[in-house]
C-alpha cells in the first residue's frame, strides 16, 4: 500500500486526525516560544549545521578515534554493517553472560534493526521502559513519533491496554493513575534485570563517551541496576568535541518538547565499577546516505521530530501511514535510501511548504530534499505511469510559453461550465478533502495587460 491509502484510514476518523493535529501543533507551539526565547537561536542552528557537516565529512577518522578513546576508558566496541549483524552482536553478548532478562530505554535504532522481536524469538524478555514505548509494546504496534511513540492513543485506548496487560481497574482513564501503575510494574523489571540496553543521542570522538537524553530517568535506572550496559549507536551519532554538545543539548530538548534542556542528560565514559560497557556502533545504510550528494546532510538529523510536529499532512495522517521507522519529512528521505521502491510513495507526501526545513534544529533542507528524490524517483520509474504522464505534459506545458497561456484559457473555461461530479471524480483526488478555488474568467497577465491598456 501507499502512503496515502495508508493515510485514508487515520484520516476518516476524523476526531482522531483533528486531536492528532491539535496535540502536534501544540508541541510546536511550545517550541516556538522555547526558540524565541534565545535571541542566539539561529547562530546555534548554523553553529550545529557546520559542526555536523565537518564531522560527516571525515567520518571514517572520527569513528576511529572515538574507537580509540571509548577502548581506552573501558568501553568494548563492536562495529556491525547491517541489521542482522547488529542483532547477532546483541544476542550474543546476551547469551555468553546467560542474560534473559533486559530492560530497554527509547532507541529508534533498536526498531529499526527489530530488536524486540530478534531477542524475544530467542529466549530474551525485552521490557521498553520508556512509558510511551511501554504502551506500544503492549499493544504490538511500532511507535508512531520518534518522540512521542503513543501520540495517537487516547487515555482512553490507554486505560484500556493497561487493564487487559497490566491489570488495572476497567474504565480507568486519569493519566496520574495509569502513570503510577505503569511504573509499579516496570519497578520490578529493572530490579529484575541482567542487562540494560539504550540508545545513544550523541558520541563525543575526543573522549569516547556517550551521551544518553531522556525525560523520565528510565535510562539511568536501567544503566545503573544490572552490570551490563548495552549501547546502540548509528555512525553518524559523533560529534568532534565535549564543548560541542552545549550547542545541540541547547537545540534539542526546545526542539523536540519545548523544553529548555532533557530532565536527564547522562553521560557515560566507560563502565561502572564491576559492570560492562559494549557500544554497538551500526552501518545499516547510513554509509550509502552519506555517499549520495543529494541526501547527505539528512545525516545530520539528531531526532528532535521537529518536523513531524510541524508537518501539516503527519498531522493529519499519521505516524503509522508512513509504515517507516523514521516517519514524516525526515523519515521520507531516509527511507527511500534503503528501500526506494516499497518507500516510493514517501517523498510525495508533502506538501513542499518548507516548514520541516524552518524548524529543523541542524537546518537539513528537508523539503528541497524531498524534491530532489521525487525527481529520483520518476526517472527510475518507480513512481506511477499516470502520475509520470502528468509530469511530462506539465512539463511540456511549462516549457511553452503559448501552450501555457492556452491551457490556462481552457481550464478556466472548464472550470467554470463543467458539473461538480465532474471536477470532483476519481480524476480529481484532491477534491476529496479540498475545495478548489474559484476559477478566474482572465489570468493574472491577462489582467495586467488590461489594467495597463487602461491607464494609458
Amino acid at each position: 500500500m501507499t502512503h496515502p491509502e495508508r493515510a485514508n484510514a487515520f484520516a476518516n476518523n476524523e476526531d482522531r486526525a483533528r486531536w492528532h493535529d491539535q496535540a502536534l501543533w501544540f508541541v510546536r507551539d511550545r517550541r516556538d516560544r522555547a526558540m524565541q526565547g534565545l535571541p542566539e537561536w539561529e547562530g546555534l542552528r548554523a553553529e550545529a549545521a557546520r559542526i555536523k557537516g565537518e564531522t560527516l565529512s571525515r567520518l571514517a577518522d572520527q569513528l576511529e578515534s572515538f574507537e580509540d578513546n571509548a577502548i581506552a576508558s573501558g568501553a568494548k566496541v563492536h562495529w556491525a554493517g547491517d541489521a542482522r549483524e547488529f542483532n547477532d552482536i546483541v544476542l550474543d553478548l546476551l547469551r555468553t553472560r546467560r542474560v534473559t532478562r533486559v530492560v530497554k530505554s527509547k532507541s529508534m535504532l533498536t526498531e529499526e534493526c527489530q530488536l524486540n522481536p530478534w531477542l524475544e524469538a530467542h529466549g530474551v524478555e525485552v521490557v521498553d521502559t520508556d512509558l510511551g514505548e511501554r504502551i506500544v509494546q503492549l499493544r504490538r504496534e511500532p511507535p508512531s513519533h520518534i518522540v512521542f511513540p503513543a501520540i495517537h492513543l487516547r487515555k482512553e485506548e490507554i486505560g484500556e491496554t493497561f487493564h487487559a496487560h497490566l491489570g488495572s481497574p476497567k474504565g480507568l482513564a486519569d493519566p496520574t493513575r495509569l502513570t503510577e501503575i505503569a511504573r509499579g510494574d516496570l519497578r520490578s523489571k529493572f530490579l529484575g534485570a541482567q542487562a540494560g540496553i539504550t540508545g545513544v543521542n550523541f558520541a563525543i570522538a575526543e573522549t569516547g563517551g556517550i551521551v544518553v537524553c531522556t525525560n523520565e530517568g528510565n535510562a539511568d535506572l536501567g544503566t545503573a541496576l544490572p552490570p551490563i550496559h548495552i549501547a546502540c549507536m548509528g555512525i553518524e551519532k559523533l560529534v568532534p568535541k565535549t564543548a560541542d554538545l552545549a550547542v545541540f543539548l541547547r537545540l534539542l530538548a526546545r526542539s523536540a518538547t519545548g523544553q529548555a534542556i532533557t530532565a536527564y542528560t547522562s553521560h557515560f565514559h566507560g563502565p561502572r565499577e564491576g559492570g560492562e560497557l559494549h557500544i554497538v556502533i551500526v552501518d545499516n545504510g547510513r554509509s550509502e546516505t552519506l555517499a549520495n550528494p543529494s541526501f547527505a546532510r539528512a545525516l545530520s538529523c539528531i531526532r528532535c521530530g521537529a518536523c513531524m510536529n510541524t508537518c501539516p499532512v503527519f498531522r493529519r495522517s499519521g505516524g503509522h501511514s508512513y509504515e517507516a521507522t523514521i516517519p514524516g519529512p525526515i523519515g521520507s528521505i531516509l527511507e527511500p535510501v534503503r528501500d526506494a521502491a516499497r518507500h516510493a510513495s514517501l517523498p510525495f507526501a508533502c506538501t513542499l511548504c518548507g516548514s520541516c526545513t524552518d524548524v529543523c534544529p541542524v537546518a537539513i533542507p528537508l523539503h528541497h530534499q524531498l524534491k530532489a528524490w521525487r525527481g529520483e524517483l520518476t526517472e527510475r520509474a518507480l513512481t506511477g505511469k499516470w502520475k509520470r504522464f502528468c509530469l511530462a505534459l506539465s512539463r511540456a506545458i511549462f516549457e511553452r510559453p503559448g501552450l501555457y497561456s492556452a491551457a490556462g484559457r481552457l481550464v478556466r473555461w472548464l472550470g467554470r461550465r463543467l458539473p461538480r461530479r465532474w471536477l470532483y471524480g476519481k480524476a480529481n483526488t484532491w477534491g476529496i478533502a479540498r475545495e478548489l478555488p474559484e476559477f478566474p474568467s482572465e489570468s493574472f497577465r491577462e489582467r495586467y495587460r488590461r489594467e495597463r491598456a487602461r491607464e494609458r
